[in-house]
């Protein structure tokens, strides 16, 4: 079956691209070389780009079916551009292949709005970044829209830039094992620059990542019907500020899944290189489902500080033996994480005992957020990377600087 749906999204991919490609026309527009140099306000967008192409300042465009970057080639988005996803048969999304690159620069007060027709979840396919930085899932590995490749051993590769974008009712699906995040960061590494971003209402996660090393600040996830944070095949890049909220099924129409799914890899927990990504001041507000909040699984190792867990029946559990080694010998760490159950382990190794006697950690926080997760907890650690700001708090919002302010919905 699975089989069977890679060949309908391959002869979509290729539909698309033909119906630029193909044509006989040689403007800046799409034609037979395809997308290079400024794009009219008002194109539709869709096959190749060849070439530096600029989507210009405060500039609209439609999306139809598939735009793939191609190694060489750097797709530059101005602010407040507003790329709006056509309601039609074709699969739409944006792939930057290996070696391609992606400068999409707004601003707090003019973001980039990437959206539909179809103001639904699962309308269209979101952003796919495919980079040369490490995987651990093989060789030969290949994104799950679009079948581009991934993977490599260049962690410090450079895909681009993705600052202050909104992306909206992305998570279109062929089947359940081949979906769209709003971005999907596949062996993406730590030269690409990525903050401020929302995902908002998608069918599937918010952001996920396959391996790589990108790192990763001022992220807001909100209302996703899978993950609103997930990694697999072994991404250990960094993370502040990272926001997840879900509304209760009742008012969404829908419900959502846990707030971080986190593996190593599914297929074998102890593959290398091992997921270890390091996180801190993270707000994670469920929707009051008896689910998992943060589901540490498939062998993963992670260091979360200074975050708050609410809104699940279990805020954090852990799933496999490799994964609670880690945390019982201090390979993983948790600590100064306010959340509202007590921890729920998959065996003896680590337990909740073990969690409550990490420094700085409570299990009985009462949600005292404002505007869904707007506040802090004074106490926290200061991480001497200086990837991290100094933000000696629990939390990802303080109330008298909320940096979401007026980009996000």
């Amino acid at each position: 079956m699975k089989t069977y749906w890679k060949l309908i999204a391959a002869a979509l991919i290729a539909g698309s691209v033909c119906a630029t490609s193909c044509d006989d026309n040689d403007d800046n527009s799409g034609g037979a070389q395809g997308l290079s140099g400024e794009i009219a306000s008002g194109a539709t967008l869709e096959g190749n780009v060849v070439g530096d192409t600029y989507l210009l300042k405060g500039a609209s465009y439609k999306l139809s079916g598939g735009l793939h970057v191609k190694a060489g080639a750097t797709l530059h988005i101005a602010e407040g551009v507003e790329i709006v996803a056509v309601d039609d048969s074709k699969v739409d999304y944006i792939l930057v292949e290996q070696d391609a690159k992606i400068d999409a620069e707004g601003t707090a007060s003019s973001p980039i709005v990437m959206t539909s027709e179809l103001k639904k979840s699962g309308a269209w396919g979101g952003i796919h970044i495919c980079g040369r930085a490490h995987t651990n899932a093989g060789t030969g590995v290949l994104s799950e829209i679009g079948n581009a490749p991934y993977g490599g051993s260049d962690d410090a590769d450079n895909s681009g830039v993705l600052r202050y974008i909104r992306l909206e009712y992305t998570g279109f699906a062929f089947d359940e094992e081949h979906e769209a995040n709003g971005v999907s960061f596949y062996g993406v590494g730590n030269g690409t620059e990525v903050e401020h971003l929302q995902a908002y209402m998608g069918s599937d996660d918010g952001f996920e990542f396959f391996g790589g090393s990108v790192d990763v600040k001022h992220m807001v996830v909100t209302n996703c019907s899978d993950d609103s944070f997930d990694w697999t095949e072994g991404w250990n890049g960094r993370g502040q500020f990272l926001v997840a909220y879900q509304e209760a099924s009742s008012s969404l129409g829908y419900d959502c899944d846990c707030l971080m799914e986190c593996d190593n890899n599914g297929n074998n927990a102890a593959a290398t290189p091992v997921a270890h990504p390091v996180l801190s001041n993270v707000t994670l507000v469920g929707n009051g489902s008896d689910t998992q909040g943060v589901r540490l699984r498939a062998g993963t190792q992670v260091e979360l500080y200074n975050a708050i867990v609410t809104g699940k029946g279990k805020c954090i559990t852990t799933e496999t033996t490799e994964t609670d080694t880690a945390l019982k010998n201090g390979t993983s760490k948790l600590e100064y994480i306010a959340m509202s159950t007590e921890l729920v382990p998959k065996n003896g190794t680590y337990t909740n005992a073990d969690f409550e006697a990490a420094e700085g950690n409570s299990t009985d926080y009462v949600n005292a957020l404002t505007n869904n997760y707007v506040g802090t907890i004074d106490g926290g650690k200061t991480l001497s990377d200086p990837f991290f700001e100094t933000a000696a708090y629990r939390g990802a919002v303080p109330a008298d600087a909320d940096w979401t302010s007026g980009w996000t919905r």
